[in-house]
């Protein structure tokens, strides 16, 4: 099982091997180490933790520096899928991991928190068309129309209408390595992920 933690650090273009240009996504990986294993026999359910950065002693926990081995900067659990829990079995406490367990070519999953958009109407929220341009109409082109139902009384739970966009945690398959860098510890990979410059991103193996 393949994953690392990366910092996003922006957009550019590849030629890959048959020439053709493609969109990517510059990460900037920084050396992490496992920080705990666990088991289903102990823990309940299968994972290892991955701890990397660095962070000012005097903001981190003095359990967290206990447990993480020293003032680290951020950490995340990676999860094999139902059935895969033996692919963990080698990862140790302690063991260090960088962008080289990637190849160009691996299938991989990303995840991210999405850009944070404040409170957004409908047409931007939702694609909604909004109102005609014609007929005299001057201030309902992007109003959502009507949220009420006849006979109910209220407005019913899951109506799509204005609110607050963003920050979600975004996932994204079917992405790919096209570079590994490991001098200097970037991963260029296909496609866009979600977030702004210096979002913490999440990359694991597809399969």
């Amino acid at each position: 099982m393949k994953f690392i933690l990366g910092t996003k650090t922006g957009m550019t273009q590849v030629f890959d091997a048959e020439g053709v240009c493609r969109a990517a996504t510059v990460l900037k990986v920084s050396p992490a180490k496992v920080s705990q294993v666990k088991t289903s026999e102990k823990d309940g359910y299968a994972a290892v933790q991955l701890a990397s950065g660095t962070q000012k002693e005097q903001r981190v926990a003095k359990a967290q520096k206990g447990h993480f081995g020293g003032a680290v900067a951020q950490s995340r659990e990676f999860r094999p899928r139902t059935g895969e829990e033996t692919k963990i079995e080698g990862a140790e406490k302690g063991a260090s991991h960088d962008v080289s367990v990637f190849e160009p070519g691996d299938d991989i999953t990303v995840s991210a928190i999405s850009k944070g958009k404040g409170f957004q109407g409908v047409v931007k929220r939702h694609g909604f068309k909004g109102g005609r341009r014609s007929h005299g109409q001057k201030h309902s082109e992007r109003e959502p129309g009507s949220i009420g139902a006849t006979g109910i009384g209220h407005v019913l739970k899951g109506t799509r209408m204005g609110g607050r966009m963003g920050n979600d945690k975004i996932t994204v398959k079917g992405l790919k390595v096209l570079q590994v860098n490991a001098a200097e510890n970037i991963l260029v990979v296909s496609g866009a992920v979600p977030g702004r410059k210096g979002t913490l991103v999440e990359v694991f193996m597809t399969n």
